[in-house]
């Protein structure tokens, strides 16, 4: 095994502990949370928020775990900048989805 496939297999166990999490979120029973060190919002259908942020969660590990594929390879390989530009672009794009789609759908309007 060489360093190429060991970085690759690092790189997607970070990836199943994502999915992990994912699982974990859809089937809590308090709202989880999805800022760090943040109060998860005040949301009106717990089961649903929890279920739409897992899904999210899952959703990213997939494709993150996916966008290490050009780790394989090799050392030096220009196709890396596709897993670094691919990870901030998921990640902008996952918070968007969490901010504008599930907290908007979910969260319990503030008086």
């Amino acid at each position: 095994m060489n360093g190429a496939q060991i970085g690759f297999i690092i790189w997607a166990l970070v990836g199943v502990v994502i999915i992990s999490l994912g699982i974990i979120d859809m089937f809590s029973k308090k709202p989880v949370g999805f800022w760090a060190n943040v109060e998860s919002v005040k949301v009106k259908d717990v089961k649903r928020y929890n279920h739409a942020t897992g899904i999210l969660f899952i959703v990213y590990g997939i494709v993150f775990v996916l966008l290490g594929i050009p780790l394989l390879d090799g050392q030096n390989s220009p196709y890396i900048i596709i897993s670094i530009v691919g990870v901030m672009l998921e990640t902008i794009i996952f918070m968007a989805v969490y901010s504008l789609v599930i907290e908007k759908k979910y969260g319990a309007k503030q008086q």
